[in-house]
């Protein structure tokens, strides 16, 4: 079974949200100008976007970190290739902070020369296409699918937005050449959280006192997240539902 055209396009060989984006306007993206401070976090959809954008948070900006800046992740760091608020990145001051599900094929050019620094999270496929499944069902955006199976045909097929796991993953990986970049692991963060934060600091050049570390670290666990209404999806106006499902932190 097909995915329906009015939740999903194919450009280029992947796939997009076709209530959110354009084929013009992710051509458009090939010479989005990049700055040497930028940062991207990559991710295939349900790998721990939002928790790494989070932590992000938390350790780019301080006022993030002291709570005395209430700044939601969508506008903290937004999406590269879904301008949901018609933002204009150009004007937004540095570090700018963006997140995407682009394959690497598909990023700015500029970017794909080494400029910028980037973020790759992966995660077990398995608890990808689980999450995935619940998501869909609570999201205006995509594609309500009721049944497990006919959802996990179309994950293995590659017929979700994002397209193929698996060529998502191994051509960030087979390109890792290409970019300035840092690989890291679902799996990872959940096992040791602070070891993650601290290659995350490193890996931008981000000094942080031992205090400012921990606070990172306490602030960025899921427990306090589903707490944090800047740290999730609670005020996106985005559901089929009152009340969004558990796994919409990661």
């Amino acid at each position: 079974m097909e995915p329906s055209k009015e939740y999903l396009f194919n450009h280029k060989g992947c796939y997009f949200a076709a209530k959110e984006t354009t084929p013009e306007y992710i051509d458009s993206l090939e010479t989005f100008e990049i700055r040497d401070s930028d940062v991207f976090l990559a991710t295939f959809p349900k790998s721990g976007t939002v928790w790494t954008q989070n932590i992000l948070s938390l350790v780019i900006y301080e006022g993030h970190r002291n709570g005395t800046e209430d700044v939601e992740n969508m506008d903290r760091i937004p999406w590269l290739e879904y301008n949901i608020k018609n933002m204009d990145y150009a004007a937004l001051p540095a570090p700018r902070v963006f997140a995407t599900h682009l394959p690497y094929y598909l990023t700015p050019r500029d970017l794909r020369n080494k400029r910028a620094r980037v973020i790759y999270v992966t995660r077990n496929p398995k608890d990808v296409v689980v999450s995935y499944f619940h998501f869909s069902k609570i999201m205006y955006t995509l594609e309500e699918v009721s049944d497990f199976n006919l959802f996990l045909e179309r994950f293995l097929a590659g017929k979700v937005m994002g397209s193929s796991w698996m060529d998502h993953v191994t051509g960030w990986y087979s390109h890792a050449q290409d970019f300035n970049i840092l690989f890291l692991t679902y799996e990872e963060m959940k096992k040791d959280l602070r070891s993650v934060v601290l290659k995350i600091c490193n890996f931008l050049g981000k000094q942080l006192s031992e205090e400012e570390v921990e606070s990172v670290v306490r602030q960025a666990t899921f427990e306090n997240m589903k707490k944090d209404p800047r740290a999730n999806y609670e005020k996106m106006h985005c559901w089929r539902l009152e009340k969004p499902h558990d796994s919409s932190t990661e």
